[in-house]
C-alpha cells in the first residue's frame, strides 16, 4: 500500500473510539512491534498503541486529530503535520516523524506537540 494511504489509515485510528475498530485500523497500518513516542508517553506494540489512543479519548473526549499537511515521504522516513480539533477550534498542533517496516506498515513514530521553540540568540 502507498505510504500516504498507510498514514491515512493510521490517522483514522486516532479518531476511532471503538477499541475493536481501532485495532482493525492499526492491524492494517501499524507493525506488530511498532514503537510510538510523544511527549505524553511511549507505546510499544499494537495493543499498547490501541490503549494509548483510548487514553487520549478518555482525556480529551470529543476531540479529533486531523491532518494539517500531506505526507512527506523520503527513503529516510515520513513526516506530516496534524491538529487536534475541539469542534472547529484548533487546540493543539504537531508533527509526526515515522519509519516504515519492511512490510510497508508503520514501524516507528516520534511525535512533537506545538510550534517549534524560538531560536535563542
Amino acid at each position: 500500500m502507498d505510504p500516504s494511504k498507510i498514514v491515512a489509515v493510521y490517522g483514522a485510528s486516532w479518531n476511532e473510539t471503538d477499541d475493536a475498530k481501532r485495532t482493525a485500523l492499526l492491524e492494517e497500518s501499524w507493525a506488530d512491534d511498532g514503537v510510538y513516542r510523544d511527549p505524553q508517553g511511549t507505546a510499544i506494540g499494537r495493543a499498547a498503541l490501541v490503549a494509548h489512543i483510548g487514553g487520549f479519548h478518555a482525556m480529551f473526549p470529543g476531540r479529533s486529530i486531523d491532518f494539517a499537511s500531506g505526507v512527506d515521504v523520503t527513503e529516510a522516513g515520513l513526516r506530516w503535520a496534524w491538529v487536534m480539533h475541539n469542534g472547529d477550534a484548533v487546540e493543539l498542533e504537531g508533527m509526526d516523524f515515522g519509519e516504515l517496516a519492511p512490510d510497508g506498515r508503520i514501524q516507528r513514530i516520534v511525535g512533537f506537540f506545538g510550534p517549534f521553540p524560538p531560536l535563542e540568540t
